[in-house]
């Protein structure tokens, strides 16, 4: 990330600081090992819905625009049950998760791995409990079959998801410094980016996991060449390792969605090798920087709960 340098009394190993660092050598290890993703790289304008009002009104499949900014969840859906507010990544989330009266969830009510500890040994934060992902409850459908389809879907929910964030967050108000709207952006970023992985600890609802499972399944068969062998796979017939490099090379565009309604004066900051704050200049939050000004995805979950 390049960007204007600011000198900060805040200690160079602060939470954030060190997670940064830890998701920065994890992003570096990754991007050795990464082979054929090129194949991997969705075109949203590639992306298909199966929009019902549209199929009623004579049309077959709805194609997506070419911008992310320009999705909206009445057209670019494959939820078929409802025409109105239902059809929202949203719907049925709550609004106010900034709200001090919001709670973590710590029990194995809510966290994977948790079954044998009632009290749990992690907490999903109100973020996660709440992310707007209703969307991706319908991924198990006959037309969304290939990494542009899973694109288009993913950045629905990172689009909506950062709208909600933008709008609700307590510095949206803030004639200063709106950094900390970045720094919950990039918190549901590296959350989105879990669940496409296959790695979310939150006990969601079943239907996400068993779309993408699917999806993942079809994207394999799609695949040329050494490619195919190489995402294989494991044992358990779960394909994480395609589902990472899938990530990895689509980020940067779930980025992008994920800070639509960013403001211009908001910048997202990552402490220099000197302890100073670099804080992005490209678009608001980073969103325009040459790379994702961010490496929290690659920050294991239960480490980002914990900050």
């Amino acid at each position: 990330m390049t960007g204007k340098r600011k000198v900060s009394t805040e200690n160079k190993l602060s939470a954030r600081g060190v997670l940064e660092e830890i998701g920065k050598k994890i992003k570096d290890k990754t991007e050795k090992e990464s082979k054929h993703e090129r194949q991997l790289k969705g075109k949203l304008s590639n992306a298909k819905f199966a929009d019902r009002l549209y199929k009623e009104s004579g049309g077959d499949l709805r194609s997506a625009p070419s911008d992310a900014c320009s999705l909206t969840y009445k057209f670019h859906t494959n939820i078929t049950t409802d025409g109105g507010d239902g059809r929202h990544p949203c719907y049925g989330r709550q609004k106010n998760r900034f709200s001090e009266s919001q709670e973590y969830g710590c029990s194995n009510v809510y966290i994977k791995g948790n079954e044998n500890n009632s009290n749990g040994t992690a907490c999903v934060p109100p973020r996660r409990r709440h992310m707007c992902d209703q969307n991706l409850e319908f991924l198990d459908n006959p037309h969304t079959d290939d990494t542009d389809d899973l694109l288009g879907n993913v950045l629905v929910t990172a689009k909506y998801e950062g709208n909600y964030i933008v709008n609700d967050h307590p510095d949206k108000k803030n004639n200063g410094n709106k950094s900390g709207i970045c720094t919950s952006l990039a918190r549901s970023f590296a959350d989105i980016g879990d669940i496409v992985r296959g790695r979310d600890m939150f006990k969601s609802n079943e239907k996400v996991e068993i779309g993408l499972k699917k999806v993942f399944k079809k994207i394999h068969g799609k695949l040329n060449g050494a490619a195919k062998s190489y995402y294989d796979a494991d044992e358990k017939g779960n394909y994480y390792k395609l589902r990472e490099d899938w990530w990895k090379v689509n980020r940067d565009q779930v980025w992008e969605a994920i800070t639509c309604e960013a403001p211009g004066d908001a910048h997202y900051f990552r402490k220099g090798p000197d302890g100073s704050d670099v804080f992005s200049n490209s678009g608001p939050c980073g969103r325009k920087e040459l790379t994702v000004p961010t490496y929290l995805d690659y920050v294991p979950q239960f480490l980002r709960w914990f900050e």
